[in-house]
């Protein structure tokens, strides 16, 4: 039996029909595979950017302090997630204290009360003002170490007493600048310095 020359077109047409709709089968599945590829790919992009975050989340710690009752100390705050270790404070090279190493993790006024006077004697004895200070400090997260740096203002202030000059006390202590040395502490005193 032959078929007709109408039968053949009709075949031919039928075959290109089922080649067309093999090829976009194929096509189909490409573009699906390589979607589910990006997805993926996507996927652990994303979960690589929220495990850094998590960790920098983790590992970020602020250094603050408060003053305690008598206002001539401050008490550094301690945190459970971050123990402290070394901390360092250098003063204005201006006033002439050297570095003090906190090891009860505590700022003390003594350490320099008696150079701030000097510094504002012959003004008003009731004074308030901002010391800066650089504060360097390590501590743990996971016991692994993290050492930072930091412009702090100590905020004082001076009040008279009776036969004994004027006492220093401290107010607050607040991050200024993150980072720093001491050459922007002793630009940052000649600028916050009282004028006496």
């Amino acid at each position: 039996m032959s078929e007709t020359r109408d039968q053949a077109q009709t075949r031919r047409r039928w075959v290109t029909l089922a080649e067309v709709v093999a090829v976009a089968g194929v096509v189909i599945a490409a573009l699906t595979l390589y979607s589910n590829w990006q997805d993926r790919r996507q996927a652990a992009a994303d979960k690589a950017i929220e495990q850094a975050s998590a960790t920098r989340d983790k590992t970020r710690f602020v250094l603050r302090g408060a003053p305690d009752k008598d206002k001539r100390t401050i008490v550094l705050a301690r945190e459970e997630t971050h123990p402290l270790g070394d901390i360092r404070v250098s003063f204005p090279t201006a006033l002439g204290v050297s570095p003090q190493d906190s090891v009860t993790q505590t700022i003390q006024a003594d350490w320099f009360d008696k150079a701030l006077r000097q510094a504002t004697d012959g003004g008003a004895d009731d004074l308030t003002g901002r010391l800066p200070v650089l504060i360097r400090y390590t501590y743990f997260t996971d016991d692994q170490p993290t050492t930072r740096q930091a412009i702090y203002d100590i905020v004082w202030h001076t009040r008279p007493q009776r036969f004994q000059g004027r006492k220093v006390e401290m107010l607050d202590l607040r991050l200024r600048e993150a980072g720093g040395n001491q050459k922007r502490v002793d630009a940052l005193w000649a600028k916050d310095k009282p004028k006496v």
